[in-house]
């Protein structure tokens, strides 16, 4: 290996953490006033064209009510690939807030959050908000049939 060779090389291995680096999210999202269970959340990244990429966090501990969660399971989410990302259901009128990494890669370039929700008993929403992923904090309200009252996002 020349000396030309070997410094792009070591050039070519610096770069790689950047290329990896991520940073925290802090996820908040509210519910309306519901009568009725605790929620089930999903928050995961989808690319320009809805394809699911990854999870984010799952409200909501116990795996037998996640098919409710309809748009997420629909793109064979395997436990392995969210184990870590759960945490207990919200209430009614409550507020959820959580704070996980995400690869700087996936900011500005497409993606978006979205949010499934449901409700033991209750109907369920798939892709209840939908909210570009940019650098620049965002937020949206709910519909006024769902379960998310306000959702919003910042670095």
């Amino acid at each position: 290996m020349n000396k030309t060779t070997f410094t792009l090389a070591l050039a070519g291995l610096a770069a790689l953490p950047a290329l990896s680096q991520g940073r925290e999210i802090t996820l908040q999202t509210t519910l309306n006033e519901y009568r009725g269970n605790e929620a089930y959340l999903a928050f995961y990244v989808t690319d320009a064209q809805g394809n699911y990429q990854r999870t984010l966090w799952v409200s909501g501990k116990k795996a037998k009510y996640y098919k409710h969660l309809r748009d997420w399971v629909r793109d064979g989410n395997k436990p392995a690939e969210y184990d870590g990302l759960t945490g207990a259901s919200v209430g009614s009128g409550q507020t959820l807030e959580v704070a996980v990494e995400l690869e700087d890669a996936l900011i500005d370039a497409g993606y978006e959050i979205r949010i499934d929700s449901a409700v033991e008993d209750k109907r369920d929403n798939r892709a209840e908000i939908k909210v570009p992923l940019t650098q620049q904090p965002s937020s949206a309200s709910g519909s006024a049939t769902g379960y998310v009252n306000t959702f919003s996002y910042q670095f």
